[in-house]
């Protein structure tokens, strides 16, 4: 029977045979990023995010690895990132902060380290982070008016939302100091400290993505409408940079 881990380190073994038996030498990388990588796993709730590199040839027979895929899900693996080498060097510039975000949070399992060496053109990271931004802008205030000005519902919308804005504050972090920290809270406050952003309200976001909030459904509505508008604020810092 599947077994959900206690830490991420417990499945790296069978998964990196499950995934050989696979693929064999054609498996280049297996690499865990994202939350179980930095540090803010929590049994039961957290994914294992997983990149599977692997050779051209391999790639086109995915269909190989669908019960391994299948039976690691129930050990709360999500289904993997699959790609190349070649894509992620040729996809940098479409998807900085994401390959950013991976390579400052992420554990190699077995094989070569392929986010190690990569290196970002800082007006890639700034576009993106600029699109990104505006376009959570607009889909924030449209949740809300879907909401209907509901407290859980706000809950939900910030939960949903919050982990979108730490990705793009490692990359406003790393394009101003090329560097961010690892954990969540620290990334808001150093935030605050470059750019002037109210960290507070980014911190009760957190408490909220977290479960560990005691708010009222008024002080909810309050913190959202704050929320909102450092967003705004952000975007026209990003627009000066």
């Amino acid at each position: 029977m599947a077994k959900i881990p206690d830490k991420p380190e417990d499945v790296f073994v069978p998964l990196t045979q499950d995934y050989q038996k696979v693929f064999g030498k054609e498996l280049i990388s297996l690499i865990l990023y994202g939350s179980a990588a930095g540090g803010s796993y929590v049994k039961g709730k957290s994914d294992i995010n997983l990149l599977v590199v692997l050779t051209a040839e391999a790639i086109n027979r995915l269909e190989d690895s669908l019960a391994t895929v299948k039976h690691w899900k129930k050990c709360r693996v999500a289904v993997p990132l699959v790609m190349t080498k070649a894509f992620i060097e040729n996809s940098l510039d479409c998807y900085p902060i994401e390959f950013l975000n991976m390579k400052n949070r992420h554990i190699l399992i077995y094989g070569e380290n392929v986010l190690e060496q990569l290196n970002f053109k800082p007006e890639d990271l700034r576009l993106q982070t600029e699109r990104e931004l505006k376009g959570k802008l607009i889909l924030l205030r449209q949740g809300y008016l879907e909401t209907e000005g509901n407290a859980r519902q706000l809950k939900q919308l910030i939960s949903r939302s919050f982990t979108a804005f730490i990705s793009i504050f490692n990359a406003l972090l790393h394009l101003k100091q090329q560097s961010a920290p690892h954990k969540r809270r620290d990334t808001i406050k150093e935030m605050a400290k470059l750019f002037a952003v109210d960290a507070e309200v980014f911190l009760s976001c957190a408490d909220i993505k977290e479960g560990v909030d005691k708010l009222s459904g008024e002080e909810v509505a309050g913190v959202f409408k704050k929320y909102l508008r450092e967003v705004e604020k952000i975007c026209n810092i990003v627009d000066a940079l």
